[in-house]
């Protein structure tokens, strides 16, 4: 397996294939907080998860010192909390979480952004790997350190910056994966500081329609109808880099895995209010 064909397995993969020895597994589940879930993302872990897995914890993983939420951190941190969790060099990762992506394809992009290439993501998540009668496991898993290369692709990860230069310029396509009323500006932002609306032009697919009712994400042939020329140059963006990360996964399933996502996002972006933002439909 490598950077081409699929980058989702299935449960019926990962049965197959869970004891080999290079293969490690890895919980990334997240709930936001405005949502007011029941427990954590590293507490769902501990009540059960997938056996041999370990807790990557996209806020703690993090750059803890910028005023965005889980930004990628240096290759430095990265690198010694990836070999903390036997994360590393020779590993085939496979990431998954309990909550419809979230956030396994953040994982799978950070660690494609570090350089490591053979990381996939559990279709379906704990819910197929269940569905499939897989068993579950409530007990800590020795993680054991394993030595991690960051090789970091500058190219898969956008900043303000990089923002500001793509408006008004038609070389890059910008994907806004948030729902369509935030969007738009009709609906409020989650963060009450924050003004809704929308990149000048970034157009809006919001990633809640890139994963089917059982939590699989949508065929190679339902996403071509939902992507818009999906070989194109692309950036995702969402409200703080999570949900852009799923049209990240999903632009990989149909063959384009250069695609970037903006880090902070939303967040950032309108932070600043001598940013353009546009409201309304086109």
């Amino acid at each position: 397996m490598s950077e081409q064909g699929d980058p989702l397995v299935s449960a019926d993969w990962l049965m197959t294939n869970i004891t080999a020895p290079d293969v490690r597994i890895v919980d990334a589940t997240w709930f936001a907080s405005w949502t007011n879930p029941v427990e954590t993302g590293r507490e769902a872990w501990k009540r059960g998860h997938i056996p041999k897995a370990v807790y990557f914890d996209i806020d703690e993983i993090a750059d803890t010192a910028s005023p965005y939420p889980h930004m990628m951190p240096d290759a430095v941190k990265f690198s010694s909390r990836a070999r903390k969790l036997g994360l590393g060099d020779g590993s085939r990762i496979v990431v998954y979480d309990q909550n419809r992506f979230f956030a396994s394809a953040r994982a799978w992009w950070m660690l494609r952004v570090m350089g490591h290439k053979d990381v996939y993501v559990l279709d379906g998540g704990l819910h197929a790997w269940v569905s499939e009668g897989g068993a579950l496991d409530d007990l800590p898993t020795p993680p054991g350190e394993r030595h991690f290369t960051p090789r970091v692709r500058s190219d898969l990860i956008m900043d303000a910056r990089d923002m500001e230069q793509l408006v008004g310029s038609a070389r890059v396509k910008i994907i806004d994966a948030r729902p369509d009323g935030r969007f738009f500006g009709r609906d409020p932002e989650p963060r009450a500081e924050l003004p809704s609306g929308h990149i000048p032009g970034s157009i809006n697919v919001p990633g809640s329609l890139l994963v089917s009712e059982d939590g699989r994400m949508k065929s190679a042939e339902e996403l071509r109808r939902l992507m818009p020329d999906p070989g194109a140059p692309t950036v995702a963006t969402c409200g703080s880099g999570v949900t852009a990360a799923i049209t990240a996964l999903a632009l990989a399933r149909l063959g384009n895995w250069d695609v970037a996502v903006y880090d902070g996002s939303w967040t950032e972006w309108a932070s600043d209010p001598s940013r353009p933002i546009v409201r309304g439909a086109p």
